[in-house]
């Protein structure tokens, strides 16, 4: 073998050696270890009870505000539907989902209080699809009087079973209207 291909061997073999001895530079005992190149058992984690956690308590994605919107979307909503501020969010342990807006322009938002749509929640990953619920003495579960600019509205969707889970992005479909991707809360 010429001297070039040894020394680039003998490299990346002393990389390889690297890379398996980590787990002794980061506080590993060397008792009962056995020598470089041997298998050895994976260790268990600490467990939760444990000073020391294995995984950070709270992960940069929920850090993250998971009902904010891009700026495209949001002036979308706002030009063409007249509203702001939506976001779906559990209720009664997860029974309902209720789905909240506000109003920004009174006149492009009718449609969304318009008692003769039916509106839907749909889980994209799942395909559910839950409707408003009809109370006997109330009736439907959702603000259909003609809507004010700064108001909020709201609708309530049922889930009975709790097929739609906190996480989970959905779409509400209220005759042409639709907004997609908003997550639970």
């Amino acid at each position: 073998m010429c001297r070039e291909k040894k020394i680039s061997v003998f490299l990346l073999a002393g990389v390889f050696a690297g890379i398996f001895a980590v787990p002794t530079a980061f506080g590993q005992s060397d008792q009962g270890q056995a020598g470089p190149g041997s298998v050895q058992a994976a260790q268990p984690l600490p467990s939760a009870s444990s000073s020391v956690s294995a995984v950070p308590s709270k992960s940069r994605r929920s850090i993250m505000p998971t009902t904010m919107m891009s700026r495209s979307a949001d002036s979308y909503y706002k030009t063409i539907w007249g509203i702001e501020k939506m976001e779906v969010r559990e209720a009664a342990s997860g029974v309902l989902l209720r789905f909240s807006y506000q109003i920004v322009d009174a006149k492009k938002a009718q449609a969304l209080n318009d008692k003769k749509s039916t509106p839907y929640l749909i889980d994209r990953k799942t395909g559910a699809v839950l409707q408003v619920p009809t109370m006997p003495k109330v009736g439907m579960l959702r603000q259909t009087a003609d809507p004010e600019n700064g108001l909020n509205y709201w609708m309530v969707f049922s889930n009975k079973g709790n097929f739609v889970k906190p996480g989970a992005r959905v779409d509400v479909v209220i005759g042409n209207f639709r907004a997609e991707g908003l997550v639970v809360q």
